[in-house]
């Protein structure tokens, strides 16, 4: 008998083992997305990160014409989300995403798109202006929030009189994570 035709009970079992790590954790993809929201070069996707929330309005007067009132954006609150539905962290005004394992990412919008969905806040690419800590999103460089739905501004209901109400609109988008290729 050949020695490369039997494997061993072992090396299947551990091939076996391999294959099944490897289809558990899906590589992630990067999204195809319109060109205002295109990476800059030389980042890699790290991370899926759906996300589940609001967006918190204010009413206000405009700042345009202070006998006009709108709702005035103020911040996100969203959980965060692995693809297999984990939570991992937390989306906050800054806006900053937090990590259970305490590191952070600022960013600052660097592109906007107004995605498929016209009842939906728009697509936008942004860029870290800090992170913090060694942990997962503490190398973050570059997020495209996309696949937006819900979260727009409520249509009416803004008046001198409900000056200073809040709204919190729902809202889910998916967050990709990169970071700065090796």
């Amino acid at each position: 008998m050949r020695a490369n035709a039997v494997i061993a009970p072992a090396t299947t079992a551990v091939l076996t083992a391999l294959i099944a790590a490897c289809a558990s954790t899906p590589t992630p993809v990067a999204p195809v997305v319109p060109a205002s929201l295109q990476l800059p070069d030389r980042v890699v996707l790290l991370q899926e990160v759906p996300a589940t929330g609001v967006q918190i309005y204010d009413c206000a007067a405009s700042k345009a014409d202070p006998l006009r009132f709108e709702w005035v954006f103020r911040a996100p609150e969203a959980d965060l989300f692995d693809t297999n539905g984990r939570r991992i962290g937390k989306h906050y005004a800054g806006p900053t995403w937090e990590s259970v394992d305490g590191s952070t990412v600022v960013g600052e919008v660097k592109g906007r798109d107004d995605g498929p969905d016209p009842d939906a806040i728009p697509w936008l690419l942004l860029a870290a202006k800090s992170a913090s800590g060694s942990g997962a999103f503490g190398r973050v460089q570059s997020i495209q929030r996309i696949n937006t739905v819900g979260g727009k501004a409520p249509e009416g209901g803004c008046s001198q009189a409900t000056a200073g109400k809040e709204a919190r609109v729902p809202y889910k988008a998916t967050y990709y994570l990169y970071v700065p290729a090796p």
